[in-house]
């Protein structure tokens, strides 16, 4: 081929590159000129549209607390740039995603078809939004207010006695999902596989610390102890004089204040012909554990909320433990928000049973004779004035 011949046929080859690219970028433009509501599921947006625009029954059924608080959530986490819209997903069903999964332990697949997402976008975005409602628990969960709480103020049976009291610490054991070489140290002393989660809440039901994370066969008292000597666990700071109710699990001292050993404390011990309390202590323990159960409402409300806590579910250690956080971020927005949540109502006044606790080995708590003598003094000084009150000016206890 000569090379005029070569010149011609490079021009046509040009020239026929040139119609096949104009043809493509024609047909590109017919697709992606089409209405937008041809490519979004229309499965998707229905199911969104029934939750946040339909019954309000509904909403709180799916997402587990009223839609303004909802959206209360939903523009917290978008104005702080902690979660962002995608092009197929919002934040609100990013959001409700994750709250169908944890508020109904819905597994995957069921989201899936739910939400009209494939596996990997489900996943994806609980993640997300796991990782973010974690990161606002700095700003959720927060030192309680040192002023006498009003419960306590409002209420002869515990006012003036324990005016100093700021909270409730306890341990709540939430179902693990652990290797079998970890198992034997997950065992609870039920013989459960846990994780041990140390609380400390309001008296309004707020929860103020949370330390998840604990093997099952720890013990209340040492997971405090330890909690205690590490600063960067960032335990509230406890101002002189105040302090924390605790249960038996734990030794009375500086800062938490014990039930007396060895007499009656539990509710359920109070009952029948021999309710009556018959001396200072066991008047004290009566009063300590009905001002004490604020702790087992808060558990119970939590737990109700987002059933996926009572079982041992199948993700990761670390994602089992970062649940428990979201999971108390969420309820104290939910508390902030809406004083009349259905849940929170059906607690108020409200006496949550709980067992009594197995012995348990308070020996890993080490004291001065100062801190004891400190947390003794201060609890027969209450327990004094309260019989004498109890003995002189009541008709009813």
């Amino acid at each position: 081929m000569s090379d005029s011949d070569m010149e011609d046929f490079d021009l046509e080859l040009d020239e026929l590159e040139l119609v096949a690219a104009a043809a493509g970028y024609c047909y590109h433009n017919s697709i992606t000129s089409q209405p937008s509501h041809n490519v979004v599921s229309p499965k998707r947006s229905g199911f969104m549209s029934e939750v946040l625009n339909g019954d309000d029954d509904v909403c709180r059924e799916m997402l587990r607390m009223d839609r303004h608080v909802f959206h209360k959530l939903c523009d917290s986490l978008r104005k702080r740039a902690m979660l962002r819209d995608t092009p197929g997903v919002m934040i609100e069903e990013q959001l409700a995603i994750f709250l169908n999964i944890i508020g109904h332990n819905e597994r995957n697949r069921v989201i899936q078809e739910r939400f009209q997402h494939s596996g990997e976008t489900i996943s994806r975005h609980f993640n997300n939004v796991l990782k973010a409602v974690k990161s606002l628990s700095r700003e959720f969960l927060v030192t309680p207010p040192l002023a006498t709480p009003p419960e306590i103020i409002s209420n002869n049976r515990f006012f003036p006695y324990f005016k100093d009291c700021i909270g409730v610490i306890d341990g709540m054991h939430i179902p693990a999902h652990v290797p079998a070489k970890d198992q034997s140290r997950f065992r609870d002393k039920t013989g459960n596989l846990t994780q041990n989660v140390l609380a400390a809440c309001t008296f309004d039901l707020q929860f103020v610390f949370i330390y998840p994370g604990w093997e099952g066969s720890v013990t209340d008292s040492h997971v405090l102890r330890a909690v205690l000597d590490a600063p960067d666990q960032n335990f509230p700071q406890i101002p002189e004089g105040k302090y924390y109710l605790v249960d038996t699990g734990y030794t009375n001292m500086e800062g938490f204040i014990a039930p007396f050993q060895g007499v009656r404390y539990h509710l359920n011990e109070f009952r029948g012909a021999n309710k009556l309390p018959r001396n200072a202590r066991e008047l004290f323990n009566h009063r300590h554990a009905s001002l004490r159960n604020a702790i087992q409402r808060c558990f119970h409300v939590l737990k109700e909320r987002f059933p996926i806590l009572k079982i041992a579910t199948q993700y990761a250690f670390h994602i089992q433990r970062d649940l428990v956080i979201a999971a108390c971020v969420i309820h104290n927005h939910i508390r902030r928000e809406e004083r009349n949540d259905w849940l929170f109502n059906g607690v108020e006044g409200f006496i949550v049973e709980e067992l009594p606790d197995l012995a348990e080995d308070q020996t890993d708590v080490q004291m001065t004779s100062m801190q004891e003598q400190i947390a003794s003094s201060l609890r027969d000084a209450i327990a004094g004035e309260m019989w004498n009150d109890f003995l002189n000016k009541w008709d009813e206890w």
